[in-house]
């Protein structure tokens, strides 16, 4: 995990007037990948306070340029006042004071081609550290099913991807600290020290309920112990009244 860093001061960046909304397009598949990666990222990073994972918004050098129209699908960024880029409604590199660490773009029909040409310029102009791109249909709408690349010298380089026996790929990303995979057009991360994947909100929900119902059948067998150890004594206690009737009518 990157080393957390302090918030920078923006003296009046959150009240400044918000960007407007890019045009969007997104597809239901699109956006459920979106919100999923989102989802889980958010949860992992969950003890830090300076870290940006949004999207939805314009990634601009300067706030008044219109002709900048790049729009990460995620982005994420660390050392920043998430809340002020989001007041802002868009990540203007000249009030934050660096560009974003990592950017994401999932693959839809309609924008596909762009995600893998124009933007990867775009992002690399930008100086965005590491762009990765995902095709859930395992490279109809992009170059690839998974592709990231690692700015060098102000130019992108084409990370790593490996394929497992399984048909799954995988690359690493050194700003997360994880690895991404494409896995039967889902994209999860892992942890590559504990070999784990992340949990997304679905299987959150999961472990909670199984939680639940841990605890559930934890609270029913206390409860039984406790009704069969009151039942035993309350047997031990009519056993020796009896007996000392018994001894009584001797």
């Amino acid at each position: 995990m990157p080393a957390k860093s302090p918030l920078p001061h923006i003296s009046g960046y959150a009240h400044l007037e918000p960007l407007p909304d890019p045009p969007r397009n997104y597809d239901m598949q699109q956006l459920d990948s979106l919100l999923t990666a989102g989802g889980t990222l958010q949860a992992h990073f969950a003890n830090r306070s300076d870290v940006l994972i949004s999207g939805e918004g314009y990634l601009r050098r300067h706030a008044a340029n219109e002709s900048e129209r790049l729009a990460p699908d995620l982005v994420i960024a660390f050392g920043v006042n998430p809340d002020a880029i989001i007041a802002r409604n868009g990540y203007v590199i000249s009030e934050v004071g660096k560009p974003p660490d990592f950017v994401l773009e999932v693959a839809s029909k309609s924008t596909g081609t762009r995600d893998y040409t124009v933007k990867r310029i775009g992002y690399a102009g930008y100086g965005v550290r590491e762009y990765w791109r995902f095709d859930r249909t395992g490279g109809l709408f992009h170059d690839a099913p998974l592709a990231g690349d690692a700015l060098v010298d102000g130019e992108y380089e084409p990370l790593a991807i490996t394929r497992d026996p399984a048909g799954r790929l995988w690359g690493y990303s050194a700003i997360l600290g994880l690895e991404l995979w494409w896995d039967d057009g889902e994209l999860r991360f892992r942890d590559p020290v504990s070999g784990e994947f992340l949990l997304n909100a679905r299987e959150w929900d999961l472990a909670r309920l199984d939680a639940e119902e841990y605890a559930e059948t934890q609270r029913t067998a206390r409860l039984a112990a406790e009704y069969r150890a009151d039942a035993a004594e309350s047997r031990i206690a009519e056993m020796e009244a009896e007996l000392r009737r018994m001894r009584g009518n001797a």
